[in-house]
């Protein structure tokens, strides 16, 4: 016996066909829209660990520096503490926006803690405090060299979850637009002025 299909059998058949190709080539796409997700968090939180370790190379080496100025520089406590204190905050924090914002801090005071050893010419011709200083002028290129590509991580992450249809994908795993690594300081993104 020969069965024989009607042209709305076949239009079934094909159309039944399509649909089971486009759930396939929907579901390839959605499991390969995650996994790059996962691939960019890595990435980013890869990142954001090798800034830890040049942050926590910078806070070792600050007690070193604080207590050679400490011998040349008695009347300063209150600068020498509040590097102390923002030293501090920056090794507490624990979240990566908490980190950035706590080493802005410290930034800013260990600016105001170079002003003070411009104030002292024997202690920048002693020469542990200047290899103390050529080792942190060092790490803080590499931290710089470092943050450059956590924030080329983040704005591709940033810019993957927010991006249609990707989106979708990202509101299901619940991923959130995360911080930059910025200067937050105006004065530091001004020129340099260079006086002879």
């Amino acid at each position: 016996m020969k069965l024989l299909l009607t042209g709305g059998q076949i239009g079934g058949i094909i159309a039944g066909a399509v649909i089971g190709l486009l759930l396939i080539v929907i579901v390839c796409w959605a499991i390969a829209t995650r996994n790059k997700f996962v691939l960019l968090e890595n990435q980013y939180e890869e990142a954001f660990h090798n800034i830890d370790i040049y942050l926590k190379k910078r806070y070792d080496l600050i007690p070193n520096l604080v207590e050679t100025v400490k011998g040349y520089a008695k009347h300063e406590q209150e600068t020498i503490q509040n590097v102390i204190e923002a030293r501090a905050r920056a090794q507490s924090a624990s979240t990566p926006a908490e980190k950035i914002e706590a080493n802005a801090q410290l930034t800013q005071t260990m600016r105001g803690f170079n002003m003070v050893i411009e104030q002292y010419p024997e202690l920048k011709a002693n020469t542990n405090f200047l290899d103390l200083q050529d080792q942190l002028k060092n790490i803080e290129y590499e931290l710089a060299n470092v943050r450059k590509y956590y924030n080329a991580t983040i704005k591709l992450f940033n810019t993957k979850i927010r991006t249609f249809p990707a989106s979708i994908i990202a509101g299901t795993m619940h991923l959130e637009k995360q911080p930059y690594f910025e200067i937050e300081d105006p004065e530091e993104r001004k020129n340099v002025k260079v006086q002879f």
